[in-house]
This record gives C-alpha cells, structure tokens and sequence, in this order.
C-alpha cells in the first residue's frame, strides 16, 4: 500500500511537473560525453568527418510513469572551417511525450597550430502532447488539466563555444534561450521553461601504450532548480574495451561500459544506481548508446581523443 500511495503521488508530480510554474528540466543522459552536441551545437563537425548517435534512456525502471528517452543525432564538418548536424530527441514521462527537432551549425576558428575554437548555433522546434487523463491532481476538478495538450509547438534557439585540442575540451552553451511560453489558450496549462546553462570538460592521459584515462564533467544550472554536477572516469584498453564510472551529485552513481569495432563503431551501456530516497520504489537506470564515426585519416592516425 505505502508502494502504491508513493506511485500515486509520483504520477500526481509529473502531472504537475507540466502544468505548474517549476522549471522544467531537460533530458539527461549518463553518456553525455558521447553526444556533446546534445548540450552545445559549437561540438558539431569538430570531431570527425561524419558522427551518428543513437541512445535509449530508461529511467528509475519499475516505476510508474518513469522517464523513457530516445536521441538520434548526426553531425559532420562541412568543409574546413563549417559542421553542421541534426538531433532528434522523443522524451516521455508521466502524462507527457515531448519531442525536439534541432538543426545546428558550427564554425571554427585555428587559435593555434593545436587549439580550435568553435562556435556555434542551434534551432529548431520543441513537440509537446500531455494526455491529463494518465496523471492525477491534488486538486479535484482542476480546470488546468480539463483539457489534453496536442502537438503545441514551441521554438527552440540555442548557442554554444566549444574550445578543444586533440586531447582536450571545455565548452560553455544552452541548447535554448527560449525561456517562457504558453501552450494555447489562456484557460490551458502553461509550462515555464527557464533557460539551462551547461559547462563541460575533459582530458585524455595517454598512460602507456594501450591505456588512455578520461575523465570529464558536466555542470548544469537552471533557475528553479539545484546545481547539477555529472562527474566521469573512462578507461580506454587497446583502442577498444571501455569501463568507466560516473558519479551525479546528490543523485546518483553509475558504470559505464563499452567496445569499440575497428575504431568506427562504438557500442556502450552504463547502469545508474540512484541514491535519493526514490531507490527504494525503482530498479536504476539504464542507457544504452551506437555511435559511428567516419574519421579524417590524420585524425585517426595522431588523435588520442574518445569523446
């Protein structure tokens, strides 16, 4: 029964989550590092010639109404100087299934024979559906939640600066600036949308000839919510074998796992334990990540890089 009010409430908070004044999160991965371009459209054609991304997100599994995500992303450089790249990204929690649709283009500037500087832009537009008659409200008869939300479109504008070496990175970004809006007319929800600013980093130690250490962090700060901090550990074995841990602060830990196919395909998994008071009602979290990288054939050769 405690099992069950629990559920209830979590599902009434997700109801809720969509319709009140709180700031609205975006999604999160374990294996941002991954897909930067998920967090700062500057990463786009900086890597390799061609980038293709997949991941499957399933959070706190067992209970009801938990987050499920799904990303597929492709960026390459367009010519020396240009990257440009596409994300899809379908989140569903509670009542809600959001969808975003964004298009990004980077340019990079040569700082020195080793260091780039990249800047870039996204756009695009954020889907939204919210079925009221999946979640409950405290409040009884809530005219708020009387009416569906269907397929509301909002437009997404974000920014980023992404500065990186062969073995380094640091970037600074918010995938929008699109702070507020509402969803139809004035007796519909509204859902306030506060602008997110990520900064992220990493380095790769070249330890011996097969050995490589990344470690990475990202932090997230958005009004109306706590700093959120993502910090990892990978260690890459001869080019192919990934094992690694991360650690979100207040949140939860997590091993990340992954192989490598004759440096092009790279397959990965991680498992998140949570460490709030919602570990009791849930099993963790899991993700799991295909990416594919065509390389310049310079890059393959001197770049020690697996971010």
């Amino acid at each position: 029964m405690k099992k069950l009010l629990y559920i209830t409430g979590l599902s009434a908070l997700f109801t809720t989550f969509f319709s009140s004044s709180m700031a609205q999160q975006q999604v999160q991965y374990t294996q941002y590092m991954y897909n930067t371009m998920l967090v700062n459209p500057a990463y786009a054609g900086t890597g390799s010639q061609l980038e293709v991304i997949g991941i499957h997100r399933s959070q706190w599994v067992g209970l009801s109404g938990a987050p499920s995500t799904q990303n597929v992303g492709i960026n390459a450089a367009a010519g020396k100087v240009l990257g440009v790249g596409l994300n899809f990204i379908n989140d569903r929690i509670g009542p809600s299934n959001q969808s975003f649709i964004t298009a990004a283009i980077s340019a990079k500037i040569k700082l020195t024979d080793k260091i780039n500087l990249s800047a870039g832009l996204n756009g695009g537009i954020d889907i939204i559906n919210i079925d009221f008659s999946k979640g409950q409200s405290k409040i009884e008869n809530d005219e708020a939640m009387a009416t569906n939300i269907r397929n509301r479109v909002r437009p997404v504008i974000g920014a980023g600066l992404y500065l990186y070496a062969d073995n380094w990175y640091f970037g600074l970004s918010s995938p929008t600036f699109m702070k507020k809006d509402r969803y139809g007319a004035e007796n519909e929800s509204g859902i306030d949308s506060y602008i997110h600013w990520y900064a992220i980093a990493g380095y790769v130690f070249k330890i011996g000839d097969n050995v490589k250490l990344k470690p990475a962090v990202m932090a997230k700060v958005v009004k109306g919510a706590p700093l959120t901090a993502d910090i990892s550990l990978n260690t890459l074995i001869k080019e192919q074998f990934t094992i690694g841990a991360a650690y979100r602060y207040h949140d939860a830990a997590s091993i990340l796992l992954g192989y490598t196919f004759k440096k092009a395909l790279f397959i990965g998994y991680s498992y998140d334990i949570n460490l709030t008071k919602l570990r009791r009602y849930n099993s963790g979290s899991h993700d799991i990540i295909l990416k594919y990288n065509l390389y310049k054939k310079e890059m393959s050769a001197q770049s020690p890089r697996f971010f």
